[in-house]
């Protein structure tokens, strides 16, 4: 059986708490509030520079010049392609350069950067393959999902739906899980193990960054 396969049943649980979370729900209906949305925008920059670091990472641990160069090909992709989207799409909301690269990260987004280049740093390539899905599979099932229910009304809403549900990203994410697949493919049973425990942790954070989206997560002191 295919990794992706073995762990299907508990990603959807993950998957199906995002969908049922009120941000993502109201996302889907048109009728979230934008100021939630914003926040989202802003961290999510933050998350995307330290995301960054994992194709670069994964380009040095890569063990075929292959695999190292699709990771320098992501890593050139959203620096200077996904990021300036980003940038772009932050604009129509009213959210300016300036106010994005000023952004400190939340608890929640300092936790999961954290896990994510401490696992790379410390950890093998089938590491970084394993951390890195959840944010590829999580938002195109969450656009895939909430396209099939019907895009909103709010246009830059529906924006996003559309790019996550949309072929290319589709095809990246399609792409992320047949590398996951083919490196655990290789792998021992404690390895196999070891990937399924921080794909698991990888995907709760997921969930997390919407729901510290949500309360719109500060530091108390």
């Amino acid at each position: 059986m295919a990794f992706t396969d073995e762990i299907h049943d508990d990603a959807e649980v993950i998957w199906d708490a995002i969908l049922d979370h009120p941000m993502v729900e109201q996302l889907g209906e048109g009728t979230l509030d934008e100021e939630p949305f914003r926040y989202w925008l802003r961290q999510d920059y933050v998350y995307l520079i330290e995301y960054s670091r994992l194709f670069a990472l994964g380009a040095a641990k890569a063990p075929t010049l292959d695999r190292m160069s699709t990771m320098a090909e992501l890593l050139e992709s959203t620096i200077n392609t996904e990021m300036s989207l980003h940038r772009s799409y932050a604009d129509s909301f009213d959210v300016s350069l300036a106010e994005l690269e000023a952004t400190t990260p939340s608890p929640t987004t300092r936790a999961y950067t954290d896990f994510l280049i401490r696992t790379a740093a410390m950890g093998s390539f089938g590491d970084i393959a394993a951390v890195l899905l959840p944010c590829m599979w999580g938002f195109n099932e969450t656009g895939k999902r909430l396209d099939e229910q019907g895009t909103p009304d709010h246009e830059r809403y529906a924006e996003w739906i559309e790019m996550y549900a949309g072929e290319e990203f589709t095809e990246l994410t399609d792409w992320c899980k047949d590398l996951m697949d083919d490196v655990a493919a290789d792998a021992t049973e404690s390895e196999r193990e070891r990937y399924r425990d921080l794909f698991l942790t990888s995907a709760r954070y997921e969930y997390r960054f919407w729901d510290a989206a949500w309360r719109q997560e500060g530091w108390d002191v």
